[in-house]
Order: structure tokens, then C-alpha cells, then sequence
């Protein structure tokens, strides 16, 4: 959970959402609504099974997304937004923007398969 002093919003923002994962988990979750731990893994297939445990657990703790453990066999864990998670999408999709016109300035290829929208 998130105690530490910060000296500004943007920091604390930063501490919830930086970092290599976190939006891109973020993003998928908003595309998907729901999603479950190899969906993710599939979706994301640079991300290591430890890296993806940690990053869903911190954002859990902080209340961006929800896990829904379903009592079966096998047991099935999904993850979903709460509407903290959920409000984050305009500072993603201004991201995304951001992205695209920065590759395009800078003649960056990209080969994306996930869109805006």
C-alpha cells in the first residue's frame, strides 16, 4: 500500500502507474474488461510470469484492479478495474496519442496490433 511522503500529485501518480508494465496492464484491462493471468501473459509476451504477479499485486493493493479468485477446479483468478483503474483511461489514451505523432515526427515504426478506441 502506498505511505510513503510525496512531494507532489504527479509523483504519487507516477508511483501508481510508472514503470514498464503497469500501463500497458492498465490498457488491457480497459480493452478487455476482464482478463485472466495467461491472457495477460499472451497479451504481453515479453513479460515474465514473476513480473506480472508483482505488478498486479501492487496495483491491487493500491486499488487500481480487482482479482476475483472463483472457488473451482482448476481454481480461476480474473482481473478487472476498479473505478480508480478505470478513470486512468484518458491519461492512456493521451499516451497513445502522444506515441503515435512522436513515431510519426520521428519516422518510428511501429507494429501495433492494439488500438485506441
Amino acid at each position: 500500500m502506498i505511505n510513503s511522503p510525496f512531494n507532489c500529485h504527479f509523483e504519487l501518480t507516477l508511483e501508481l502507474i510508472g514503470g514498464k508494465w503497469k500501463g500497458l496492464i492498465l490498457w488491457h484491462l480497459h480493452d478487455k474488461k476482464v482478463l485472466r493471468n495467461g491472457e495477460m501473459l499472451r497479451l504481453m509476451p515479453r513479460i515474465t510470469q514473476k513480473m506480472l504477479t508483482q505488478q498486479l499485486r501492487e496495483m491491487e493493493e493500491n486499488g487500481l484492479i480487482r482479482r476475483v479468485v472463483y472457488e473451482q477446479v482448476p481454481p480461476k483468478v480474473e482481473y478487472s478495474l476498479t473505478p480508480h483503474g478505470e478513470a486512468i483511461r484518458p491519461i492512456l489514451e493521451m499516451m497513445i496519442d502522444w506515441g503515435v505523432e512522436y513515431a510519426r515526427d520521428k519516422n518510428i515504426l511501429i507494429a501495433c496490433t492494439q488500438q485506441k478506441g
